[in-house]
């Protein structure tokens, strides 16, 4: 039998030496950013054989860079990773198949036709300071963020972690608040999310130095080929104010091509046999 009274409790008032009397309520809301990951996204057999590419292809790595949003200019300041410009067509299949049910999922409703994509390494000290992706894409408030995951088992570095930082709304403005989500760099794992939010890779360690050990990715930007309009994007209220923050990173400069060498691809269409959806509620 349980040790609580059956009967209607009686509500007790809560005095104001308890809870001293305020004028107002918080005006700075958070607001989580909504973030879609899947496990398995290619298979074991297609997710080793791009890791044994990934480590064969060490010498054609270079420092990836990060552009200042005054001047346009590219450099390393806050990042320390390797990049591999790259393009796969069953890659942009598997990123085809799935975007239905990613944009469901993030309540994103833009047209994506496009992707670009790097192979990206980080070793000892390999890290990426809070950004937004607003330099890599036309429409920030309409483009999607993906990062796919690649480590030889068991894991040859630490740390290396993904943060998507909340929204702060405060003072009629947006910026990172100091909450976030964090996402493990699981092997043959996917992670989506909008690409104006805020995030950061955490510091990696690599104890013994090898390429091979490192923590490997496909980053990838994906994006409509078309000015977002009324008639093809639907922006969230959450998406309105993200694309508002992220437009303070991008370069006041316009900066073409992109600055780590990646060009854009069309994506496929959806294959009506492979199409995923969510599932029919109950």
């Amino acid at each position: 039998m349980s040790g609580y009274a059956m009967e209607p409790a009686t509500p007790t008032e809560i005095s104001t030496r308890a809870l001293p009397p305020s004028d107002q309520w918080s005006p700075a809301p958070v607001l989580p950013v909504p973030v879609c990951r899947f496990e398995n996204f290619l298979g074991a057999e297609r997710a080793d054989t791009l890791l044994s590419y990934a480590i064969a292809r060490e010498a054609d790595f270079y420092a990836g860079t990060v552009l200042d949003p005054l001047t346009g200019q590219a450099s390393h300041k806050g990042r320390n990773s390797l990049v591999l410009p790259v393009t796969s067509p069953v890659f942009s299949a598997h990123l085809a198949d799935c975007l239905p049910l990613v944009q469901e999922v993030l309540g994103h409703r833009a047209t994506l036709t496009q992707s670009v994509t790097l192979l990206t390494a980080h070793g000892e000290g390999g890290h990426y300071g809070v950004h937004t992706d607003a330099s890599r894409v036309r429409d920030v408030g309409t483009a999607l963020s993906a990062v796919y995951y690649l480590h030889r088992t068991p894991r040859g570095f630490g740390g290396g972690q993904l943060r998507v930082y909340d929204l702060l709304l405060h003072d009629g403005g947006v910026r990172p608040a100091d909450s976030y989500r964090t996402v493990e760099p699981d092997h043959d794992t996917i992670v989506f999310f909008p690409a104006g939010a805020f995030h950061e890779v955490v510091p990696s360690t690599c104890p013994s130095g090898r390429f091979a050990d490192h923590r490997f990715t496909l980053t990838t930007w994906i994006s409509g080929t078309e000015p977002a309009t009324p008639t093809n994007v639907t922006p969230s209220r959450i998406g309105q104010w993200m694309a508002r923050a992220a437009e303070g990173t991008r370069p006041l400069a316009e900066v073409t091509p992109d600055h780590d060498g990646a060009s854009p691809v069309p994506l496929p269409a959806p294959s009506p046999t492979t199409r995923l959806t969510l599932p029919t509620p109950r």
